[in-house]
C-alpha cells in the first residue's frame, strides 16, 4: 500500500489510502471499506456521496466523518458471505449503477468489504454500459479480485443486461462537454429511479435523484 506523505506548519501527515483503492474514471474511485486511519486520505479526495455495497449497518465513526463533511451514503445491501439472488443483485447493481453515473454524486467512492467482489461486479457493470470489451472487463475484476476472483461474479458481469438501464434513459441525448473530451452526458425526461436507502438526504438531493430532467454522464 501507497503512503502520501505532505508536510504543513504543524509537521508531516500521512495519508493512508484505504486497501484496493483505484480511480474507475476521473470523479470515480474504488476501494475496500475505510477505516479511521483512511479518513484524512479520502478528505482530499472532496466527495460527494460514498456508494457502499454491504447490507452491515455503517459504523458510528464513518457516518460522523460523513456528516462532518457533507458526504452522502447510498447504501445497497449485497450478500457476501452468502451468494445472493439474481433477482437481488441485479436490483441491487442497478441502482447502485443510477447513482454511480450520476455527475450530481460525483466525486463518488465505491466500496464493501474488502473491494473486489461486489465493488468489481458494479464496476464491471458501469464498463459494459461503457462499451468495454468483456475480455478488459474481465482482466480489471481479475486485477482487483486475485486469487479470490469468482466465477459467479464473472458470469454475472457478461449477462448482466444494460438494456434494463437503459430503458429507463428516455430521449437520451449526447452531447460532448469540450474539445477531445472522452466524457459524453445522457439527459433523459423520465422519472424512473427509486430513492435507495441513504444516509441524511434533505430535500435537494432526494430531488436530484428522483427529479425530472436528471443529468447522467458516462465515461467511454
Amino acid at each position: 500500500m501507497g503512503f502520501i506523505v505532505e508536510g504543513d506548519e504543524s509537521g508531516d501527515v500521512v495519508l493512508e489510502p484505504p486497501p484496493n483503492f483505484s480511480m474507475v474514471e476521473e470523479g470515480i474511485f474504488r476501494s475496500s471499506f475505510p477505516r479511521p486511519c483512511n479518513f484524512a486520505f479520502l478528505k482530499t479526495l472532496n466527495l460527494r456521496s460514498i456508494i457502499y455495497l454491504c447490507p452491515e449497518p455503517y459504523p458510528e465513526e464513518n457516518l460522523e466523518f460523513l456528516r462532518s463533511h457533507n458526504i452522502r451514503l447510498f447504501q445497497f445491501g449485497i450478500e457476501g458471505k452468502t451468494e445472493p439472488s439474481l433477482a437481488s443483485l441485479k436490483d441491487a447493481i442497478r441502482g447502485a449503477l443510477k447513482i454511480l453515473i450520476d455527475v450530481r454524486n460525483h466525486p463518488v467512492l465505491i466500496h464493501c468489504k474488502r473491494g473486489k467482489h461486489r465493488t468489481g461486479c458494479l464496476v464491471g457493470c458501469l464498463r459494459k454500459l461503457q462499451n468495454w470489451c468483456l475480455s478488459s472487463v474481465f482482466e480489471e475484476y481479475q486485477h482487483f479480485a486475485g486469487m479470490k476472483s469468482r466465477s459467479a461474479d464473472l458470469r454475472f458481469i457478461e449477462t448482466f443486461d444494460i438494456v434494463c438501464l437503459t430503458q429507463c434513459l428516455h430521449s437520451i441525448i449526447y452531447q460532448y462537454q469540450g474539445y477531445g473530451s472522452k466524457k459524453r452526458r445522457l439527459l433523459y425526461g423520465e422519472e424512473c429511479t427509486e430513492t435507495p436507502n441513504n444516509f441524511d438526504m434533505n430535500e435537494e438531493s432526494a430531488h436530484n435523484i428522483n427529479g425530472r430532467n436528471s443529468h447522467f454522464s458516462l465515461m467511454v
